[in-house]
């Protein structure tokens, strides 16, 4: 893991992996994308609606991996005191904020013509709305403190504090009732029917991939963003 610390050797990796997960990503996001929205035919009670879950399932998965991956930067910023690790965690927070964003909007989408309303207060849509401030809290508390030269541990702390949302958000469906529908993927099962779910997995996997490429595309410009400030700050002192 520390092999890694030296921004040299992390860069070296980055910029010949980013453009490969970046272009798989989109490939494998537009066969997704044209297989869901042309060839997979309508569902049996949501009809032609069901084509939003290629959008809303992916951006689900990466708002809660998006946050998973802050608490385990920051856990590891923490512990180690690995110095890319809250790099990473900044890296990760705005798309996985979008990723959000996209969810809650196709989320509300879906739910006005299978509901009957764009939202209600219900416990998966309501513990993905406080994911979204929990991102907005979590960007901002770390630009302060870039800014301001403080300690990384308080935005890391706040990281971890806030990973508890994760399993509510994934376990509400099931703890309360919800008009949410239950987990349709389950360890070692399905309740996809294999016409939905080839292309939702390839979607994911697509999103996945486009995720990895911007999160590292991002720790690139912060890790460039630091030198410059540190070449600005011995250029001061030397003057």
């Amino acid at each position: 893991m520390h092999g890694f610390a030296n921004p040299k050797r992390f860069l070296a990796l980055a910029s010949w992996l980013t453009p490969l997960l970046l272009v798989s990503g989109l490939v494998l996001t537009a066969v997704a994308l044209v297989w869901g929205l042309t060839s997979v035919p309508p569902d049996r009670l949501m009809g032609e609606t069901v084509r939003i879950l290629f959008i809303h399932v992916p951006a689900a998965w990466l708002g809660m991996g998006g946050w998973s991956a802050i608490a385990i930067s920051s856990l590891v910023f923490l512990v180690w005191r690995h110095p890319l690790a809250a790099i990473g965690a900044r890296a990760a927070a705005v798309p996985g904020m979008v990723f959000t964003a996209i969810c809650l909007a196709t989320g509300s989408i879906w739910g006005r013509p299978t509901w009957g309303t764009w939202w209600e207060w219900d416990g998966r849509l309501t513990s993905m709305l406080v994911l979204l401030f929990l991102y907005a809290g979590y960007i901002a508390l770390s630009q302060a403190v870039a800014r301001e030269g403080t300690s990384s541990r308080i935005p890391a702390i706040f990281g971890l504090v806030g990973a508890i949302n994760i399993p509510i958000i994934n376990r509400s469906v099931v703890w309360w009732n919800s008009l949410h529908q239950p987990p349709s993927i389950t360890v070692g099962k399905s309740a996809i029917d294999p016409a939905f779910l080839v292309p939702l997995l390839i979607a994911v996997l697509g999103f996945s991939l486009i995720f990895g490429a911007v999160v590292l595309a991002r720790m690139r410009a912060l890790i460039a963003e630091v030198q410059v400030e540190a070449r600005l700050r011995r250029q001061a002192l030397a003057a």
